[in-house]
Formats: structure tokens, sequence, C-alpha cells
């Protein structure tokens, strides 16, 4: 067996309601021998008016914790949105984070923890990378409110850092010391989210099971459960959002591949779908579901074997030969997004074919996830990729 390491957060609870005693849950890493404590709640307006963070913020006040919220994430965080975030609470002084919401909300909130410290020296800009510097942080908690992008349990943050671009944050100093699964949270999610950020956690198992660098035993296990539960549940969610079972199934399945490509890091179908969030801005998991039939037929080459073991996953007792499984599989993921109503093709976003070129010139940009593809993507790779979705 290769050597791998293996790294997630330090404590998870999953429990529907948990929320209502999350200032229990959180109050043991504040220390402060029973002082008050500062925590900065960071989430996005829509979610911050609705009402479902409420029983939340009780339980922390209930807990002695002083409340403040940054409200402000918006999807596709840009750096003007960080820096306000972290500006908010070094103000404020906070002592804990708390982000709740989707993965934009999560991902402001990890940085948000790391330049808020006291004394810190170090800028937005010198923690763009793979572990370009040694960061600390704040106590930070995670509450994720929607089933998709795992951030949750990642060292990764994205944030938009121009018109079109995006730059990725690798640390480990953004693994949270708690994260907390309250399916109860997320009942009610609208259908498209519930499709888009359920493929997304999809690809994230895909991607990390057929990854060609740290894949491991252990990633290979959580994808392959994240898979089964995000398939068996995506469409019972989908139809019902007050399916509890199935929110709960679709909140761990997608922390679950989190963990995997945390540890198998995610390929060609992110790379080629960040250009179309960066350029177009169409939310991250309709950007993969646009792509991902179409790197999967592309990288079939590779890696059929991998496909067909997958494709027992999602149907089980599917037989015949590794081809044929392989294509069997293909032609389930493509069926989802079609039966879920994402858009099919590019030019049902209202991208031209004369966007193609610059799309792929876009993609190569994304190194850092090509270099995990298991087939090689030249530029004219992406371009037939782009085509052939569009």
């Amino acid at each position: 067996m290769a050597n791998f390491t293996f790294q997630t957060p330090r404590r998870v609870v999953v429990e529907a309601g948990g929320s209502h005693r999350l200032g229990e849950l959180a109050r043991p890493m504040a220390g402060k021998n029973g002082a008050a404590v500062r925590a900065l709640i960071v989430t996005d307006a829509f979610l911050a008016g609705s009402g479902v963070l409420q029983r939340a913020r009780q339980s922390l006040a209930e807990a002695g914790f002083e409340l403040t919220e940054f409200t402000g994430v918006l999807p596709d965080p840009s750096e003007a949105v960080v820096l306000t975030a972290v500006s908010q609470a070094a103000q404020t002084g906070v002592d804990v984070v708390i982000g709740m919401g989707g993965g934009s909300s999560l991902d402001v909130a990890k940085i948000v923890a790391c330049l808020a410290v006291p004394g810190n020296p170090l800028k937005l800009s010198d923690l763009y990378g793979v572990e370009s510097v040694r960061a600390q942080r704040l106590p930070l908690v995670m509450v994720p409110t929607t089933a998709g992008t795992g951030s949750e349990v990642t060292s990764i943050a994205i944030v938009t850092t121009g018109e079109s671009t995006k730059a990725g944050i690798v640390n480990q100093a953004l693994l949270a010391d708690l994260v907390l699964l309250d399916a109860r949270l997320t009942l009610g999610l609208p259908p498209a989210v519930t499709a888009a950020t359920g493929v997304d956690a999809m690809v994230h198992a895909i991607e990390a099971y057929t990854s060609v660098h740290r894949k491991n035993p252990m990633s290979d296990t959580l994808a392959r459960q994240a898979l089964h539960l995000l398939s068996a549940n995506l469409l019972p969610a989908f139809d019902d959002g007050s399916d509890l079972a199935a929110r709960e199934a679709m909140l761990l399945g997608a922390m679950l591949a989190g963990q995997a490509f945390e540890n198998a890091p995610v390929a060609a179908v992110h790379a080629l779908a960040y250009p179309l969030g960066g350029i177009y801005h169409i939310a991250h998991g309709v950007s993969n579901a646009l792509v991902l039939p179409h790197v999967m037929r592309f990288n079939r080459e590779a890696c059929a074997p991998l496909y067909a073991e997958l494709a027992e996953v999602v149907m089980p007792g599917q037989a015949g030969s590794v081809e044929a499984r392989c294509t069997a599989f293909i032609d389930h993921m493509a069926s989802l997004t079609e039966r879920t109503r994402l858009p099919l093709r590019l030019r049902d976003c209202g991208i031209g074919a004369d966007a193609i070129d610059a799309l792929a010139a876009a993609a190569m940009g994304q190194q850092r996830l090509l270099k995990n593809n298991p087939r090689p993507v030249t530029e004219a790779d992406a371009r037939a990729i782009y085509q052939a979705a569009w």
C-alpha cells in the first residue's frame, strides 16, 4: 500500500435540530473561564433574515456568547466582501468565528478566522496558493445549510479576484474545530438549489475517486459512501423539500464527499467549471453539471474501470463489461441533470459558440486542478469538451 496522509476537522456532530444547542457545542472551544465570548456569525443577508438561524442565535446567547453578524456574503465572494468581513471581525475583537450558510459563507468565515487573529501580520494575498504561509486562526465553527460544497470539512476557500478570475487558498489552518450538520436547516431548500448543490457533491465524490494524486483507501471509502447516499436521495430531496431523511442523507453525503476530495483533490470537471462561474456567473453546481458528462466521456479511456466500480454504487446489480458499466454510469449521471431540470447545454445559459476559445484558454489557468485528472487535458481538449457541452 502506498503511503498517504488523511486530514479532516477535529469534531463533527450530525444531529437533526443540533443548531438548537449550538452554544453548548461551541462553548468549550471559546475558553475565557465562563466569561462572555464575542462570536461573529458569517452568513448572507437572505439567510440572516429568514428566521432559520434564530434558534442557533438564541442558543449561542444562552451559552454566554456576545453575537455580531456579517451578513454581506454574496455568491462567489469577492476580495472586497472578504476584506469587509475581516475588518468587521477585527473591529469587534471577536473570539470565535461561526460560518452558517452555503459554501460562500463558509469560505469567507474560514478566511476571516485566519486574518482576524489579533496581531496578525498576513494579508489576504499572502494566503493564495497551496500552503503558501503557516497561518494561525481563531476558533472556527462550520454550520452548512446546503448539501453540496463540502466546504465545512475542507482546507480550501475560493475568492473571486477580478471580473472573471478566481484564486484558491489551500491551508490546513482552514480546517474547522467543529462541524455541525443539522438537516433541519436544509428543509425547504428550493429544488433548483437542491439539484445544483447535490450534483456538485457527487462531482466531488467522482473526482476524488478518480484523482491521480493522493487517492487512497480512506478517500475511496468516503467517496463511494458519499455517492451512494447522494445518488439515492437527490431525487427524493428534489421532489419533496420537507423529506427530513433525504435531507439528512444529502447533508451527510456532501460532507463525506468533502472529506474525500480534501484528501484526493478534484480535477478537470472543476477546472472547466470555474471559467463558467467566473466569466458568466453561473452557479458552481450548475457549471459542474454542464461539463460533467463530457469530461467523463473524455476521461473514460483512462479510468473506465473506476467508473464501472462507481456504476455498481449508484446502480446496484449493474451487469456487463467494464465498458458497458462505465457507459451506464456516465449516462446515469447525465440523466440526473435532466431529471432535476438543470440546464443541459452552455447555450441554455446564454453562452455563445464564439466564447469557447476564451473558456478553453481560461481553463488552462487551473493547473492546480488539471494535474489531478486521470487523463492529461490540453487546451485543444478543453475546447472540444466545451464544444460537446455547447
